[in-house]
């Protein structure tokens, strides 16, 4: 089947599995709003929180994060999605209440706003691949990698790109039924023959929005370690412990609409905390939950030599994981001046508070002329 229309079919993806679910919904929302529907057609494909994908669900239009966080939930007259993967681009099938499958028409483009596993971490990525369906974002080596906060140190380490000192830990290996309660003695060991210091943040090596992240300040406390590890094992097995940088966070946005273009680094922002508790960091509440937690500036109140140092970084982070598409690539900046580079997203959040749009923004390309770049890149 062929677009009959003048207008371009997007299959709009949202929810998913991953704890960032809710995050998923709010950034739907937003993109749906600031697509130009004179040129776009969306399909609104949504996946439940038990990895149902459907249509004719909620629409993600009324969604706002005022009003809670959202969820992608079957209704009445949901129905399933089937995907025929030897059809490709027709492939997009809705089944009916007898059974019967009805085509969701030709999809020219995917954008899956998806974040985490299976949706952020290569896989939904490679089925697209093998349906042949062009989609925006990263491909299946740099989303997986980067969606693996341990494999994207090993390669930014590799092309000579500093990140901050860790290690990591394999949980499988030791008790998880007491909750490591006899295993702190073995992380306090190795946290020493790494010689990491204090503070270090415990988070697991594959999830987002900071789900997972403890900060452990009390040096030599072996049940305050075993316990921030097992927190983070809940969200994945493998855990990283990571020294903490005495260090402004500075982000910054990339895009790479086309494969053959040369990447573009946006202003950094900076995440300024607002409340000062002793033990504050950045987490998920401060991030979307407490508007008095937080707010984002751009450009960021750096020197411009460091303005331009972060954005150089940024930029050779995206290419050293073979970035396509957009990401978000988060870094240090220290009081000495040097630049590590924490963790790269590559699918990050478009909700009203996210940094990705906001520093595009105001580098002088707005909201929706954004989202018509990425769609036209991945379709060229």
């Amino acid at each position: 089947m062929t677009n009959m229309t003048d207008k371009i079919r997007v299959a709009v993806m949202y929810g998913g599995k991953a704890d960032e679910h809710p995050i998923s919904c709010i950034s739907v929302a937003n993109v749906l709003r600031a697509l130009d529907t004179d040129r776009f057609e969306p399909v609104l494909i949504g996946i439940t929180r038990d990895g149902q994908w459907i249509v004719d669900g909620d629409d993600p239009r009324d969604w706002d994060l005022d009003k809670g966080l959202p969820e992608v939930l079957r209704t009445a007259g949901s129905r399933d999605v089937v995907l025929s993967i030897g059809e490709g681009q027709d492939g997009f099938h809705a089944r009916n209440a007898d059974g019967t499958l009805e085509s969701l028409g030709h999809i020219d483009v995917v954008l899956p706003v998806l974040h985490g596993p299976n949706g952020e971490d290569g896989t939904i990525q490679g089925l697209f691949e093998m349906m042949q369906v062009p989609y925006v974002g990263c491909g299946v080596l740099a989303s997986a990698a980067c969606m693996d906060k341990h494999y994207t140190k090993v390669l930014l380490a590799s092309a000579g790109i500093a990140v901050a000192p860790g290690i990591t830990l394999d949980t499988r290996k030791y008790d998880a039924a007491t909750r490591f309660a006899h295993d702190g003695e073995a992380f306090l060991d190795l946290v020493h023959e790494a010689g990491l210091e204090y503070p270090l943040f415990v988070k697991p090596s594959r999830a987002g929005s900071s789900f997972g992240v403890t900060k452990v300040e009390r040096a030599d406390d072996p049940e305050a370690l075993a316990a921030a590890v097992y927190e983070a094992s809940l969200h994945d097995w493998r855990v990283l412990v990571e020294q903490g940088i005495d260090a402004r966070e500075i982000e910054c946005a990339v895009l790479r609409p086309r494969s053959t273009d040369a990447p573009r680094a946006s202003l950094p922002g900076e995440i300024v905390l607002d409340k000062h508790d002793e033990d504050q960091f950045y987490d998920f509440d401060s991030k979307y939950m407490d508007a008095q937690a937080s707010h984002v500036e751009v450009p960021a109140h750096i020197p411009d030599d460091l303005i331009e140092e972060v954005r150089s970084v940024a930029l050779r982070a995206f290419e050293a994981v073979d970035g396509t598409g957009l990401s978000r690539v988060d870094t240090f900046v220290t009081p000495g001046g040097e630049v590590m580079v924490n963790e790269i997203n590559t699918m990050p959040g478009f909700t009203p508070i996210s940094m990705y749009p906001k520093a595009w923004g105001a580098t002088g390309i707005g909201y929706g002329e954004l989202i018509t770049a990425l769609l036209e890149g991945a379709l060229a």
